[in-house]
């Protein structure tokens, strides 16, 4: 079994954001939502850093964007 741990790390305009901050401001606007994180069965993230924005899809159905 491989045991391989990644980190991805976004660097851009002196930013350093890696994936585990996206995630967890994505799963902090579900819960917002009155949802459960165990509810929480697909999550699409999609940066642009050009316009500092994260584009998600939740559960194939539920899209926004939050500010990096």
């Amino acid at each position: 079994m491989n045991n391989l741990k990644q980190t991805f790390y976004l660097e851009f305009y002196g930013k350093q954001l890696d994936q585990a901050e996206l995630v967890k401001a994505a799963k902090a606007i579900w819960t917002k939502s009155g949802k459960k994180v165990s509810e929480l069965t697909s999550l699409n993230l999609y940066v642009k850093p050009e316009e500092n924005m994260v584009y998600y899809v939740m559960n194939k159905e539920m899209t926004g964007s939050f500010y990096i």
